[in-house]
């Protein structure tokens, strides 16, 4: 009979609560790095958000994308790019704003279907305001304040404030981090990503209550034990859990972005961003910070008389 694979042995005993001074350094260096490249590079805030023009083309034979680039690049529309997306036949136009209004708009697409040329079918053109790009950034942020608060109330309801602080520190490095990676490598920020983001609050709290169940209900088992290792105790029982769940969820987002097409692209690097980083702060950072909240265990509950794991105990003995 074949045995189960195991990426984490059944009784792990990783050192992650005793390392929690190093993750605590590298989280602050991230987050710090993040807000700097957020506040001087800026991010790449796409059609959505800053307004413009948006086509998508489908030629007859494989898209010459230099030359495409070429004839539109000499018609003085300002900023314009050219992404080959699902196959070779297919292709996807940003064009910036024009000054004026719609009939500015859409004497420009006139410009770029006469620079085209015969043989290219158009699938899409949207036009995008300033005023309603602005309207979204605001709506954005607001979804993803309200998504935090929300989140911070249910923890606070469901275990103690003391959660709710661990949980909530560790979806804002998640957030943050996410905005700092996509100012770095200047990839476009759309309403997609910002799906993304609220995904990823998502997914990461479900693993951080996952682990934290474990720690309410080791809490009622181990009077005696300290903190720290009924903390190191909790997080290595669910690891195995964390990481399958990772895992598999990686899998399907790692063929989105290899194969989905420059429309998913963006959202996929995100979600994969998101649950390596959102897995990480889970078990490095929502849990240890619980030390430093003042958690007290209840006292009306029944106990096992254990002190400390017997792992724990061979170590301090040797």
């Amino acid at each position: 009979m074949l045995k189960p694979i195991r990426f984490v042995p059944r009784n792990a005993k990783l050192p992650i609560i005793r390392s929690r001074l190093l993750a605590f350094v590298l989280s602050t260096i991230l987050v710090i790095g993040s807000l700097v490249a957020v506040a001087t590079i800026g991010l790449n805030f796409g059609i959505d958000f800053k307004g413009g023009i948006l086509m998508e083309v489908r030629t007859s034979a494989p898209a010459n994308i230099a030359q495409m680039r070429a004839d539109l690049g000499g018609l003085g529309l300002g900023e314009v790019s050219l992404q080959e997306f699902g196959d070779e036949h297919e292709v996807l136009i940003r064009i910036q704003r024009q000054e004026g209004d719609e009939a500015a708009q859409i004497k420009a697409t006139d410009a770029v279907r006469a620079a085209l040329g015969e043989g290219v079918e158009y699938r899409r053109t949207e036009f995008v305001g300033p005023t309603v790009g602005q309207e979204l950034i605001e709506a954005g942020a607001l979804a993803v304040g309200l998504a935090l608060l929300s989140i911070l109330l249910y923890v606070w309801f469901r275990f103690e404030w003391q959660f709710g602080v661990g949980a909530i520190v560790a979806l804002a490095h998640d957030i943050v981090s996410t905005l700092g990676l996509f100012a770095v490598i200047q990839h476009e920020f759309n309403l997609a990503t910002v799906a993304a983001v609220l995904t990823i609050a998502g997914y990461s709290i479900n693993d951080t209550v996952v682990i934290y169940d474990r720690v309410r209900e080791n809490l009622r088992k181990y009077k005696k034990m300290p903190l720290a290792d009924l903390f190191e105790l909790s997080v290595n029982e669910t690891l195995s859990r964390t990481t399958l769940t990772s895992g598999t969820t990686l899998l399907a987002l790692v063929a989105i972005y290899l194969f989905g097409g420059a429309v998913l692209a963006d959202f996929a690097l995100a979600m994969i961003w998101g649950i390596v980083i959102g897995t990480y702060s889970s078990v490095f950072i929502a849990v240890p910070l619980l030390l430093y909240t003042g958690l007290r265990r209840g006292e009306d509950e029944p106990s096992e008389d254990v002190a400390v794991p017997e792992y724990e105990r061979a170590e301090r003995e040797g």
